[in-house]
């Protein structure tokens, strides 16, 4: 093949990478794609591409010329410690004959393929590292050409472009996610203003009125049948609460996760009339500050499912260091339930389930004579 044919496919081929890379939606379609080139274009025997975390940890490593089961046997990925970590600490594209010659080259792991000529650059996009890309053992030749460097720039620059514009997708995704999610605390306390300005409130009056009504009726029976109906509404406007109550969430805002608890503890006291001893460590709060808001969720539902079933006179919320992380424990004195039976209806397995996304375990305890425990173990 001359260098003019030669020159004018690898040309072609970028543009058909070009082209191709920016209708593909899935990043590691798009990067197993980048390396199928690498090795078309340069006529090298492998190639790999290595995608960097935000903590400089290798996220993503794929390769091309290399079986699953020879990359098995290898084992552990490169930690950019040898040549290869020049690619991101200099950031500029790196050619080598020999790499064993190189005076960073610190070898190659047991049942790792022989591997001498090399050409890789860092993969980079607006002035930020995202990682590497490198071809090693050119085929029919002792090592790689100019051609071949600039070529693989081209591709490590698209590859650079396609890691950005995932890592956008998924803050935006991420956004969108929290705006749904504000949206709907906004509307849930819409329901709540409107159940205790207006619900609640007519609710009161008719109960008031009823109240006079049986003040002046003349008949004891009446009287009696009023009061009792006074008492159903006492006991609806009692729910209502309640159910306001797990309503808001909005305690948490512009507080610390110990505050939080503290205030949620003091007002389902007041609300409920059940004794809330609040015991936090801040330490720990502190912690576990970038998952507050379900914290504060999970510890407010098992609160309401206290103040409706519960009938305790006292409730303990605690939040301490434990052996294997953070432990947050939500305890009453009341009549208890049979926890294998009416769990999930109480609202349990919505706590299981935020609990599990959190990545941590949740223990459920109830009885007659002991009441019930909660208990989550959190990972900090």
């Amino acid at each position: 093949m001359t260098d003019r044919v030669q020159g004018r496919d690898r040309s072609e081929l970028l543009i058909e990478a070009g082209l191709a890379l920016a209708s593909e939606r899935s990043l590691e379609a798009v990067l197993r794609r980048i390396v199928e080139l690498a090795v078309d274009l340069t006529e090298a025997r492998y190639c790999a591409i290595s995608v960097l975390a935000p903590d400089g940890r290798i996220e993503e490593f794929i390769t091309e010329g290399i079986t699953d089961e020879e990359r098995a046997l290898i084992g552990e990925l490169p930690t950019g410690h040898g040549v290869l970590g020049l690619l991101i600490s200099e950031g500029r594209p790196l050619r080598l004959a020999d790499i064993a010659a190189h005076p960073r080259s610190v070898g190659f792991p047991p049942h790792h393929p022989p591997m001498r000529s090399l050409v890789g650059a860092p993969v980079l996009a607006r002035g930020q590292i995202f990682g590497n890309i490198y071809v090693t053992e050119k085929q029919g030749a002792d090592e790689f050409t100019a051609d071949d460097e600039r070529a693989l720039q081209v591709l490590a620059t698209q590859a650079g472009v396609a890691i950005e514009n995932a890592r956008l997708s998924e803050e935006m995704v991420r956004a969108q996610d929290e705006v749904r999610r504000l949206e709907v605390l906004d509307e849930r306390e819409r329901i709540a203003k409107e159940l205790h300005d207006g619900v609640i409130q007519s609710l009161f009056s008719v109960g008031m009125s009823l109240q006079g009504v049986a003040a002046l009726a003349q008949d004891e029976g009446v009287s009696v049948r009023i009061e009792g109906a006074v008492e159903d509404i006492d006991g609806a406007i009692r729910d209502l609460r309640n159910y306001i109550f797990g309503l808001r969430p909005g305690i948490l805002a512009d507080r610390q996760l110990d505050q939080a608890l503290r205030e949620l503890g003091a007002e389902f006291e007041q609300r409920s009339g059940v004794v809330t001893v609040v015991d936090i460590d801040p330490g720990i709060a502190s912690k576990l500050a970038s998952v507050a808001s379900d914290i504060v969720q999970v510890t407010r539902e098992a609160l309401s499912n206290v103040g409706r079933h519960a009938e305790a006179t006292t409730c303990r919320v605690s939040l301490r260091r434990g052996a294997e992380g953070a432990i947050l424990i939500i305890d009453d004195d009341g009549r208890g339930f049979d926890a294998d039976d009416v769990a999930e209806g109480l609202g349990m397995g919505n706590l299981r389930d935020r609990i599990s996304s959190l990545g941590g375990s949740i223990d459920v305890r109830s009885s007659g004579e002991e009441g019930t425990t909660i208990r989550a173990l959190l990972p900090l």
